[in-house]
């Protein structure tokens, strides 16, 4: 049975898909550009001549990025922060966030308070580095690492969502004489893929992101991140360090191709993964959010 529809409600709907249609494009366009610069002549991006397709079309740019040893050695060691660092992440969050939705914890009001004080006031940042110094991490991974361990936002939303599970499994698993990890492991895990699958993409992608943490705890070049190997090809110029042997017209004609080759090299991974969590962030992200 085909149901008629108003005319007011076609001009409606004909109105809401222009809009999606025209936010779509506000927020594709970008990385649209950025892709196509990648592949552009440098003479064509100055002259402002790139819209929708490249101009001078070169992949000289991803050569002479994929031939820089620092790439390949910051792109190892992000996947290092990234692997490391979102598992000890959703460990610690979640051994925090499960105890603090049992009623019975005594306490729990005043810890939570405290781990809310913490989203809103922090010591700064010169006794953030004197205590990562004071505590022998300075210029080591676990600078990246530790200092930032557990997410206080993160924390309540998967806090919020084990609450959300009923207490009568969890008591029917104690009546068989389940221990409280086992509870954890067996039952509460298991029911909380969609919270786990939006804390990993919360994570991930924090830690792939930062660059401020490794500027400030890190020298050893060695150790360097991705995205401050990118901070330093984009803000200082060192694209040219790339275009070693090179005469002076072609480094002109690269180095800003360079500079979109690498943005684009560094956000290829995240978007390969986020389609893979994207089932799980909604309903995650609702539920861990909004229930109480």
């Amino acid at each position: 049975m085909v149901i008629k529809r108003s005319i007011p409600e076609i001009i409606f709907d004909s109105c809401n898909v222009l809009f999606l249609i025209f936010c779509s494009f506000l927020f594709l366009y970008p990385m649209w550009y950025v892709l196509v610069s990648s592949f552009s002549d440098a003479h064509a991006i100055a002259a402002g001549e790139i819209s929708f397709w490249p101009k001078g079309f070169n992949v000289g740019a991803y050569k002479l990025v994929f031939e820089d040893q620092r790439i390949w050695t910051a792109y190892g060691n992000t996947f290092i922060y990234v692997i490391a660092g979102t598992f000890i992440n959703l460990v610690l969050t979640t051994l925090g966030a499960y105890p603090l939705s049992r009623r019975n914890l005594e306490g729990r009001s005043l810890i939570m308070a405290f781990i809310v004080f913490t989203m809103f006031f922090s010591g700064g940042l010169i006794p953030a580095y004197l205590n990562v110094r004071e505590l022998g991490l300075y210029d080591t991974r676990w600078a990246l690492l530790l200092p930032g361990a557990v997410s206080a936002f993160n924390l309540i939303v998967m806090r919020t969502f084990f609450q959300s599970i009923p207490d009568s499994l969890i008591e029917s698993a104690k009546i068989d004489g389940a221990h409280d990890f086992r509870i954890l492991l067996r039952i509460v895990l298991p029911l909380s893929m969609p919270v786990l699958a939006v804390m990993t993409l919360f994570y991930a992608v924090g830690h792939w992101n930062s660059w401020f943490s490794a500027m400030i705890y890190l020298q050893d070049r060695n150790l360097f991140p991705l995205q401050l190997i990118l901070r330093e090809i984009l803000i200082q110029s060192s694209a040219q360090n790339m275009l070693a042997g090179v005469t002076q017209d072609e480094v002109f004609r690269i180095s800003e191709s360079i500079k979109f080759a690498t943005i684009i090299i560094a956000t290829v991974p995240i978007l390969l993964i986020y389609p893979f969590l994207q089932k799980y962030f909604v309903k995650g992200v609702m539920i861990g959010a909004l229930k109480e």
